[in-house]
């Protein structure tokens, strides 16, 4: 037993030395590893967050979808209600929106009586909050497009419902000859010799002189007035012309600017206007006479020929010059007034003889 006791004693001994130079072999001698700096760690990355749970890869991606849902509601939302807007613009007037949408506005005003139970009160309040923002919408709308029309209508309606102040008393029965300007009375032309000219037409200082005997003269041209004024003190040296309108006395429609009649405050049974393009310019063709266009002949006399027709309703004053010019219509108004005279004489003259032989 004695011999048994040392050789476990010796076997003891041999392990504990053994795990003594083990153990101090691994402190006194550690595995070399690569440094790395701080700073490289520190610009290549982040740190990471303190007390953050890693990402859910289902939570990010159901808040994806719906920031998606909600960008592309707002946007479908933008895009119906611009689209509506613009249907409307085209289709309707501002008082037929202002009708159409009479009760939708009125619905965010609802509410009902004090005798009303809880519920229904409730029920109200809810339904005016639901239709607070598109009432406000419809509103917001209708305000903007009354400020945009107005502003429009400032560039394209007549500066004034009444162009001309009021007729004289005397000059009631008077007739007003409105006249164009440009390739009716004066044409102006460019080479690059000269540069711009203005002429006159032949005929025009004998024309203005004699008619402003009997009508009230009012030249309304589509011309700016800084071009305007200065031509017609040089064409009207003696003023016979009582009044001149231009450009912002126009209407504009449709990228063109017309004359307006029935805003220079005279009778419109007793307006003529006169232009070689009468028809293209005037809102009211049944007032309009249409000549030649001058382009700059010399031998010119369309000017000259109408003035007998034009005193002879000067002096006549027929009750509707509307009338009068309906009954020349398609056809050259200086020529056919000579046929008519011609033949009026004739028919006079016819008379004459019959009553005397009647009376032999």
């Amino acid at each position: 037993m004695s011999a048994i006791a040392r050789s476990k004693s010796r076997i003891f001994s041999i392990i504990s030395r053994t795990n003594r130079r083990f153990s101090s072999n691994v402190t006194t001698e550690p595995p070399k590893e690569p440094i790395i700096s701080s700073s490289s760690l520190l610009k290549d990355q982040p740190p990471p967050p303190q007390n953050q749970s890693p990402p859910n890869p289902e939570a990010s991606g159901t808040e994806k979808n719906r920031w998606s849902f909600l960008k592309y509601s707002v946007i479908a939302a933008v895009t119906g209600g611009v689209a509506t807007a613009g249907y409307a613009s085209y289709a309707y007037t501002l008082d037929e929106i202002e009708d159409k949408t009479k009760t939708l506005r009125e619905s965010a005003k609802y509410t009902v009586g004090d005798d009303a139970s809880a519920t229904d009160k409730f029920q109200a309040l809810l339904y005016s909050s639901a239709m607070t923002v598109p009432a406000k919408l419809v509103e917001f709308y209708i305000d903007l497009r009354r400020l945009t029309e107005e502003q429009v209508r400032g560039f394209s309606e007549p500066t004034s419902d009444q162009l001309l102040p009021d007729l004289h008393p005397l000059e009631q029965h008077v007739f007003t000859l409105v006249l164009d300007l440009s390739e009716t009375l004066i044409h102006s032309d460019w080479k690059r010799d000269r540069g711009w000219r203005t002429f006159k037409r032949p005929g025009v200082d004998a024309f203005l002189e004699h008619l402003a005997q009997y009508f009230e003269i009012v030249v309304y041209s589509d011309q700016l007035n800084m071009y305007v004024d200065p031509v017609i003190e040089r064409l009207d040296p003696k003023h016979c012309i009582r009044y001149r309108l231009s450009r912002g006395a126009t209407r504009y429609v449709d990228g063109k600017h017309y004359r307006d009649l029935s805003k220079l405050n005279r009778d419109p049974s007793r307006i003529i206007y006169v232009s070689g393009h009468a028809l293209e310019s005037s809102l009211q063709p049944e007032n309009c006479i249409e000549i030649k266009p001058w382009k700059g002949e010399a031998e010119d006399t369309v000017l000259l020929d109408l003035i007998p027709f034009l005193e002879y309703v000067a002096k006549h004053r027929p009750a509707d010059i509307r009338t009068v010019l309906a009954s020349y219509q398609g056809r050259d108004i200086p020529k056919e007034f000579i046929e008519r005279s011609k033949d009026y004489q004739r028919r006079m003259q016819e008379q004459k003889q019959h009553g005397r032989f009647w009376r032999r």
